[in-house]
């Protein structure tokens, strides 16, 4: 078993080392479908354990020798945000499971987020009246990670957790294994709306308050938000399409 633990958290090395032999049968299952997500208590902290489906013969291979796994990508994305001053839940650990050789599992630790509220309650495409200044926060946070050259390629409503603190709205991203690190010009930048999800006046309000910030023309940049939306809606309608009729 490979392992890169966080120092400032050595006391969970024993925890870490049992981890794979435990994750089927303990903790708390919170999400489960390709990955699986649970949480665990120990030693007075409550943590967010990853564990990333085994991947096919190919990408073992190349998860191996060629290309670092999900896991550490995630945990080294997560250091990289937190140095830069964004928030992300503070990444423990990541383990790596070999069998004959080859990457078998990968599990990512991380301390759980206590913030309550996910960006999915926008999908819906409800009403955005008395959230503004929640899609206005937002749209700074994006800017100042684009500025940041920061480009999260996963960045979808269940993705984005928030709360309400003292000093306003607080964000903390999350699934951090699919990400670049790039200068981020107006074309990308409205790009990475796309697998957001909310009305169109949700999309409108986010793509000005980006556009202010960025000093990017405002009408420019709602047009390409809108039109970035609506090509990843066609996308995930033909796939599904595509689906339903390859299995029926």
């Amino acid at each position: 078993m490979k392992m890169q633990l966080n120092s400032e958290y050595l006391k969970l090395e024993d925890f870490l080392n049992y981890l794979p032999d435990v994750f089927q049968k303990e903790g708390e299952t919170i999400y489960k479908s390709r990955n699986e997500l649970k949480i665990f208590k120990y030693e007075g902290l409550c943590l967010n354990v990853k564990r990333y489906r085994k991947p096919i013969w190919v990408n073992r291979i190349a998860y191996t020798f060629f290309r670092k796994s999900k896991a550490r990508r995630a945990y080294e994305n997560a250091i990289t945000l937190l140095e830069k001053g964004f928030e992300t839940p503070i990444p423990i650990a990541f383990l790596e499971i070999n069998e004959g050789g080859i990457l078998k599992d990968s599990y990512f630790v991380a301390l759980h987020c206590p913030y309550k509220r996910l960006f999915r309650e926008f999908a819906d495409g409800s009403d955005i009246v008395g959230r503004e200044d929640i899609i206005r926060s937002f749209g700074v946070l994006l800017a100042r990670l684009h500025e940041a050259n920061i480009f999260h390629l996963d960045l979808s409503v269940g993705n984005i957790l928030f709360d309400k603190l003292q000093d306003g709205y607080h964000f903390s991203l999350v699934d951090l294994n699919r990400m670049k690190f790039k200068k981020i010009n107006l074309n990308d930048g409205c790009r990475n709306f796309e697998r957001l999800r909310g009305s169109d006046d949700f999309f409108r309000l986010l793509a000005k308050t980006y556009a202010i910030e960025r000093d990017f023309d405002v009408d420019t940049c709602i047009k390409l938000v809108l039109e970035a939306h609506q090509n990843s809606l066609l996308r995930f309608k033909r796939k599904r399409y595509l689906k339903k009729a390859f299995f029926r």
